[in-house]
């Protein structure tokens, strides 16, 4: 069965830093939208929902309602929908509205220069959401890790950690400009690390496997007792360094290890980048 869309309508945006826009959607297509996990309450879903973003070619006339699979069926590569995968910061009930923050550089990409130049009353069609992750209350202590992109699923989690948890958390951004006042217990240690340039802009030797935060999280006192890990961010980074350092050098079971993933990959568009997923879940597999 095809997975049903949900159009929901830009209320407002909001710049949240030199390479984050806040795009906040609601309207009649918010009744649709049924949050992952827990009791659906924004205390007990996932603090990852993620939903996919489709966004369409300029002049092509597509068939309403939107449906991926007809599309797919029906119109040539270079006019089929291109989709995007974000993070929902907030799901307010009471408000009637989510949120989902951007990472922008210019006009680079689809969705960035989309979020950053979108009116209110203009309207986005998304499938999800879909979700894997929220940080466990029993766990002895969390490592929290990420880049921009993966910073509205870490801050989302930050907020619902319960008063008396202790976290390890680190944060690899452009430079002090861009980072945010993130709503935390007293036990989180929050540490912001700064690769000098945007994401898209930083040079070989502050990307990839010299990003500064890999060299960050090994530095740091490993605490007492098995971590529950969220580690999101560019895959070099996460999947080819961080990850092997938390399962094999210090030893986290893959049920604590609950996620580890890579947003998106340098130099790689997301279709290039789930291609380079499989290729890499290919070569990890048991012969």
């Amino acid at each position: 069965m095809a997975k049903r869309l949900n159009t929901m309508t830009v209320l407002r945006t909001e710049a949240l830093t030199p390479h984050m826009v806040r795009v906040w959607l609601g309207g009649d297509g918010f009744d649709d939208f049924a949050p992952v996990g827990g009791d659906g309450t924004p205390e007990g879903s996932d603090t990852d929902m993620y939903v996919k973003f489709v966004f369409t070619s300029d002049g092509t006339a597509y068939p309403q309602p939107v449906d991926l699979e007809v599309m797919r069926d029906t119109l040539p590569p270079e006019q089929q929908p291109v989709l995007r995968t974000y993070t929902v910061r907030r799901y307010d009930p009471v408000a009637r509205e989510i949120a989902v923050d951007f990472v922008v550089h210019g006009d680079e990409g689809i969705a960035g220069p989309w979020a950053r130049s979108v009116q209110a009353g203009e309207v986005i069609s998304f499938r999800g959401p879909g979700s894997g992750y929220r940080p466990d209350p029993e766990a002895p202590w969390h490592l929290l890790v990420s880049d921009e992109a993966g910073l509205p699923a870490l801050a989302a989690a930050l907020e619902v950690l319960p008063d008396d948890a202790v976290a390890k958390v680190f944060i690899e951004v452009a430079g002090p400009a861009d980072e945010l006042d993130l709503v935390a217990p007293a036990g989180a240690e929050i540490t912001w690390v700064h690769r000098g340039a945007g994401s898209n802009e930083a040079s070989e030797d502050a990307a990839g496997d010299n990003a500064p935060i890999i060299a960050a999280v090994k530095a740091a006192p490993w605490l007492d007792g098995e971590p529950q890990v969220f580690i999101h961010g560019e895959a070099q980074a996460v999947m080819k360094n961080l990850r092997s350092y938390v399962r094999k050098e210090r030893g986290v079971s893959a049920k604590r290890a609950s996620s580890i993933s890579g947003y998106w990959r340098r130099g790689r568009t997301e279709e290039g980048f789930r291609q380079w997923k499989a290729d890499l879940r290919k070569a990890e597999a048991p012969a």
